[in-house]
C-alpha cells in the first residue's frame, strides 16, 4: 500500500494519539498536532521521534496552525494525503445556562478548528489531484440523550457533519474525499476509570477501544470510493441503547 503523509490534530492523547500511532505503525508519515506543546513533545518522544514523524504545537482554530502543519508536511515528506480533524472538546451544561462565551468555546475549537485546518490542506490536495479529510463527529448529532445536556458541543459537531457532506459535493470531481467517523464512548484518559459505566449506551453493552476508531479512520483513508459518509463506530449507540 502506498506510503502516505497524514496530519492528525489533537494527537497528544486519547483517540488522536491512537490514530497517529496506527498510521505510524503501518509505515506512513505522520505530522502530529496539539495545543499543548509539552504533551505533544511527550507523545513525539514516546512514538520514537523517528524520521517518519513530525510535530507542531498550535491552536487549530487559528488558520496559521493549519498552514504550518502543511508547510512541515511538505518540507519533510513532500505531500499531504490525509487530514484527520480530531482536535475537539466536549462538556455538559444545561441549555438555559449556556452563554455566548461558553458556546463560542465549542464553535471555535470544534467547528472553526476543523474548518480552517481543512482550508489549509485543500490547496495542496488540489495540486496533487487527490486527498482525504476525515473529521471526528458524534452519533449524538442524530441520537439525543435526555438527562445529559450538551447542546453546545453537539451543535458544533452537527455543523461538522453538515460540512463533511457539503465539501464532499464541492470537491468530489477533484478526487478529494470527505468523511466523518463518529465514535461512541471510547475508553480514553478523558473518561478516567468511569468509561465502563456508559456501557449501556451501546447496543453491544460495552464501550469502545481507541483502536476501534483508529482502524476505521485508517480504512476510510486508504479507500478510494468512500466519500460524503458519516460512519458511526459506536457499538450501536446511534441506533439505540440498552435499558439495563
Amino acid at each position: 500500500m502506498k506510503k502516505q503523509t497524514i496530519i492528525v490534530t489533537g494527537a497528544a492523547s486519547g483517540i488522536g494519539k491512537g490514530i497517529a500511532k496506527y498510521f505510524l505503525d503501518r509505515g506512513d508519515n505522520v505530522v502530529i498536532n496539539s495545543v499543548t506543546a509539552s504533551s505533544l513533545e511527550k507523545t513525539f518522544n514516546e512514538f520514537g521521534a523517528g524520521e517518519n514523524l513530525a510535530l507542531f504545537a498550535g491552536d487549530v482554530s487559528d488558520k496559521r496552525t493549519g498552514e504550518q502543519l502543511v508547510k512541515i508536511a511538505l518540507e519533510k515528506f513532500g505531500s499531504v494525503d490525509v487530514l484527520v480533524n480530531n482536535a475537539g472538546i466536549f462538556a455538559s451544561k444545561p441549555f438555559l445556562e449556556v452563554d455566548e462565551v461558553y458556546l463560542d468555546t465549542f464553535l471555535k475549537t470544534n467547528l472553526k478548528g476543523t474548518y480552517f485546518t481543512t482550508q489549509s490542506v485543500l490547496p495542496q490536495m488540489l495540486k496533487q489531484q487527490g486527498g482525504v479529510v476525515i473529521n471526528i463527529g458524534t452519533p449524538l448529532v442524530n441520537h439525543g440523550l435526555g438527562g445529559w445536556p450538551a447542546s453546545a458541543p453537539i451543535a458544533s459537531k452537527g455543523a461538522i457533519h453538515a460540512l463533511t457532506i457539503q465539501l464532499a459535493a464541492e470537491f468530489g470531481k477533484q478526487n478529494i474525499r470527505f468523511n466523518t467517523v463518529a465514535p461512541g464512548v471510547i475508553r480514553t484518559p478523558m473518561h478516567g476509570d468511569n468509561a465502563d459505566q456508559s456501557a449501556g449506551l451501546h447496543l453491544l453493552n460495552r464501550v469502545g477501544e481507541i483502536d476501534d476508531v483508529s482502524e476505521m479512520v485508517y480504512t476510510v483513508a486508504k479507500s478510494n470510493f468512500i466519500t460524503g459518509s458519516i460512519i458511526n463506530v459506536d457499538g450501536g449507540k446511534g441506533a439505540g441503547h440498552n435499558l439495563n
